[in-house]
């Protein structure tokens, strides 16, 4: 598989990058074809905690399957002990399950997860442990967690993670957790960076230490953020807490996987469990502009569905709220993207007129992505306009969330047929751009 990516740029705000700065990535589930991404929490769905009930007969009587059940039931009692230190905030209970050269990097891991007030933290393995290669006394075994951060009751996120064991007389003794590494959404921050955390009503920010000053002032934006992003949650109640991390420039490339598009300032991916995680890039990105980008990266949060969405053919409707949504009450003639926008509708500005094909390339030049953008938010501004935001949620929920065409969805929640009001948005961000 591949790492499809839904991005989206931030040239409107005029921070002090080069070109522009970006406005964020939406990882997406595309179909028909397209590389599939998003599929976290849908792995090993049916894994179960006990290793042994799930041998069949003719694996019974088979000695080394016997063995490496018996195994898996002891790793499954180490890896107990270690969740109830993590919840009960035992750090040397969570580090004596492991050997000595294992513990700094897990103390770390632990520092970061208590940060951000782990709330659940469930092992559960996905099949028997399996002999690492060239190594006789070492075993390794697929391990999925599931946690929640702040919240008790929250549906569970969950992470993949290798773990490799030694079976030491008395109990087997963790000789690394690895990082998740997964193509669907990569490595969490907390599984590599030192973290400090900030928690609001509505938000959870994190960082690194050397970033901690910048915790008090993400966490005010973050939560007005938020009061707006509340609004658009199509697809039922709002997130239980909007979790939000502000990378530096080694983390930027190295959580989630890193590998953005140059153009990318921040982005939002989904974790599973009904949550999506915000990250948002400290280089080059300023104060003032934190709180547009902070509104439009909690508006996909909220109204974007669990699995993503198909195909680029809506992005122009995904990044169009969310553009919506950040540009707050600015009124459209103040909308800092126009300029981009009357570039790329001019002649020989590289765009068809369709809404369709709306969505920039990775290596799209700076003032397509920007004029994307722009459209995108035109567009949905024209509608909301029209029709009011009610209306538009209930056109958005049809095409994102139930997967209904632009054309079935607008006659149910316009009463017009979507050819004419497809002309109508791409006619008025010609006659908005001027």
């Amino acid at each position: 598989m591949t790492d499809g990516l839904d991005r989206w740029d931030e040239p409107r705000r005029r921070k002090p990058w080069p070109l522009l700065v970006a406005f964020g990535v939406v990882l997406l589930l595309l179909t028909c074809g397209l590389p599939a991404v998003l599929l976290v929490g849908v792995l090993h769905e049916a894994a179960g905690r006990s290793v042994v009930g799930k041998l069949g007969p003719a694996d019974a009587g088979d000695p080394a399957t016997l063995a490496a059940g018996q195994l898996g039931e002891r790793i499954a009692a180490q890896l107990d002990r270690q969740a109830t230190a993590l919840l009960g905030g035992d750090l040397a209970g969570f580090l004596a399950v492991a050997e000595p050269a294992a513990r700094p990097a897990l103390a770390r891991r632990y520092g970061a997860l208590r940060a951000l007030r782990v709330t659940v933290w469930r092992p559960e393995q996905t099949g028997l442990p399996t002999l690492v290669p060239g190594r006789p006394d070492e075993w390794r075994i697929m391990v999925r967690f599931q946690y929640c951060i702040v919240v008790p009751g929250c549906r569970p996120s969950p992470v993949l993670i290798n773990t490799r064991w030694r079976d030491a007389a008395g109990a087997p003794l963790l000789v690394a957790m690895e990082e998740s590494r997964s193509v669907e959404t990569g490595t969490r921050p907390w599984e590599v960076s030192e973290l400090v955390v900030a928690v609001g009503p509505r938000t959870v920010v994190a960082t690194t230490p050397a970033l901690r000053g910048k915790l008090p002032g993400l966490l005010r934006q973050a939560e007005a953020a938020a009061r707006v992003a509340d609004g658009y949650a199509v697809g039922g109640a709002p997130p239980d807490r909007y979790r939000v991390f502000y990378a530096g420039r080694a983390e930027w490339l190295s959580w989630y996987g890193g590998g953005r598009a140059t153009w990318t300032g921040g982005y939002a991916v989904t974790v599973g469990g009904g949550h999506y995680e915000v990250v948002l890039n400290a280089d080059g990105l300023s104060a003032t502009g934190a709180d547009d980008l902070l509104r439009h990266e909690l508006t996909h949060a909220a109204s974007l569905p669990e699995r993503g969405y198909p195909g680029t053919s809506i992005w122009w409707m995904v990044e169009g709220i969310a553009e919506y949504a950040g540009s707050g009450a600015t009124p459209v003639g103040r909308y800092e993207g126009l300029a981009e926008v009357r570039k790329m509708l001019a002649p020989g500005g590289g765009w068809n007129g369709r809404l369709d094909d709306l969505a920039p390339a990775d290596d799209a030049p700076a003032l397509r992505v920007g004029g994307s953008y722009g459209v995108g938010y035109l567009a949905v501004r024209h509608l909301v306009d029209r029709f009011g935001e009610q209306r538009f949620l209930e056109f958005f929920r049809a095409v994102v969330h139930d997967r209904r065409t632009p054309e079935k969805a607008s006659v149910q929640a316009f009463g017009e047929l979507w050819a004419g009001l497809h002309d109508e948005c791409v006619n008025y961000a010609r006659s908005a751009a001027g």
